[in-house]
């Protein structure tokens, strides 16, 4: 069997960024204590899989889970320990945002074998992390970053967002390049989304800050490709790229249509056929609903044979590698180029995909206007 992933949702934020739509709410400690507990019952006595699979990768997002602290995080991942056959070696990566940690707290998160840190970043312009609500500071960035580096962190992803409302293109290129002269191992790059019921949709609704230009945030995304190519970074997927060798194995379950696990509010499963599950999304409810009934799952889907064959497309395509159509059609039964000739032919003259030998792949232009592209698939 193909190992899994274990994704562990920690809801809890220092302050509330404005454009943000997760699962998330402020940290408070005697709340955060009572979240762990509960997560790690639901780990002890998960059972939604019969015979589940063995684990290679465990992500805490979030949120900020670098809020907790290192005996709160031991605690979970004894439970995971206890649960779970964990391969040697496997990818132990904790989200975290600058300002949220301290020099010892990182030595102390590494000792207990998270060897991998998803760094928040996001921009390294004050006055930009200010309209986006962010609590920490370009210093801060820079500084835990170099703690990071001191604490034995050898797997660094950083975060960035290009698009924001009034960035130029100016400055997008100062953040490609402080973030590249630092050398992360792999970088997520977000083109910013404005989300209904956000305080950043209430202020471009207002005029406070005026709406993003999305034709400026092509051009960032395309000088994001040629900035980090030129620097020696491979782009793997549509919104990731990394030094050689240095892909978010988790993150790659997800494309690749492998079973994953998640633990915690919001948090969502899949077997790796056709059963998915989803958590109760409220932390509260979440909480209770263990306390009292030692599950928290608030909706189950199962695939139907069109869905998957669907996700199975537009999620093998998102990895710039392409998709294998002689796999897909020994596992579907179907071949994909004569059923949607039409469209591949229209999106390969409009230079939005590319074939090679048996592989569709998307260009550069293709991976900017992806959703058009996956649209003729679902």
């Amino acid at each position: 069997m193909n190992a899994a992933g274990l994704y562990i949702h920690i809801p809890f934020c220092r302050s509330r960024c404005s454009y943000c739509d997760f699962a998330t709410g402020l940290y408070e400690s005697s709340l955060a204590e009572r979240y762990v507990r509960a997560l790690v019952t639901e780990i002890k006595t998960w059972n939604e899989v019969e015979r589940p699979h063995a684990v290679d990768t465990i992500y805490f997002g979030g949120g900020t889970p670098s809020l907790l602290s290192a005996a709160q995080l031991g605690t979970i991942l004894a439970a995971v320990q206890s649960r779970f056959n964990i391969a040697a070696g496997a990818e132990v990566t904790l989200e975290m945002n600058p300002g949220t940690v301290t020099r010892e707290v990182l030595r102390e998160f590494r000792g207990l074998g998270v060897n991998r840190a998803s760094f928040g970043a996001q921009t390294f312009d004050d006055n930009e992390l200010a309209r986006l609500g962010r609590s920490h500071s370009a210093k801060e960035t820079l500084q835990t970053f170099d703690w990071l580096r001191e604490a034995g962190f050898e797997n660094v992803s950083f975060d960035l967002i290009a698009g924001l409302p009034g960035q130029s293109l100016t400055a997008w290129r100062r953040n490609l390049e402080r973030s590249l002269a630092l050398r992360p191992e792999h970088l997520s790059f977000y083109l910013l989304e404005v989300h209904e019921g956000t305080p950043l949709a209430e202020h471009i609704r207002t005029g406070k800050q005026p709406s993003p230009n999305p034709d400026l945030a092509g051009q960032m995304y395309e000088l994001m490709l040629e900035s980090a190519s030129a620097a020696g970074y491979e782009h793997y997927e549509i919104s990731n790229l990394c030094r050689p060798g240095r892909e978010s194995r988790h993150n790659t379950k997800y494309w690749n249509g492998a079973a994953y696990y998640g633990f915690g509010c919001s948090a969502h499963s899949y077997d790796g056929e056709r059963q998915r599950w989803a958590n109760e999304r409220n932390a509260l409810r979440y909480i209770e609903a263990i306390e009292q009934q030692l599950n928290a799952v608030a909706e189950r889907t199962e695939l139907t044979r069109d869905e998957a064959r669907a996700e199975a497309v537009f999620l093998g395509l998102r990895l710039m590698r392409g998709l294998n159509t002689r796999q897909y059609q020994n596992h579907f039964g179907i071949d994909l180029r004569t059923e949607h000739e039409s469209e591949l032919k229209q999106f390969q003259e409009a230079g939005l995909v590319e074939f090679e030998g048996d592989v569709i792949r998307l260009t550069p232009a293709g991976a900017l206007l992806s959703n058009e592209v996956f649209s003729a698939f679902v």
